[in-house]
């Protein structure tokens, strides 16, 4: 790849892009497998993760037009 980049200059930002998207995508789905509150990987101290979060706390990457604080809790306690 080195030797590549150094015939022809042209490549080096072709395989800078490629390596930060594969990064960044990497990294995306290292935050989903971690920090999902759907994705339980510690069966048997918390079996139900999803009940920890707040009513009113964003865990989605991106939300649109959606105010969690003015949120109500619409389930019950367990």
């Amino acid at each position: 790849m080195i030797k590549q980049a150094k015939s022809h200059p042209s490549l080096i930002p072709l395989f800078t892009f490629i390596g930060v998207g594969s990064l960044g995508a990497s990294m995306y789905l290292l935050r989903l497998a971690l920090r999902n509150p759907d994705v339980s990987w510690d069966r048997k101290n918390n079996p139900e993760p999803w009940n920890k979060i707040a009513p009113n706390e964003q865990y989605k990457f991106f939300s649109v037009n959606m105010d969690y604080n003015q949120l109500k809790k619409d389930r019950p306690d367990f």
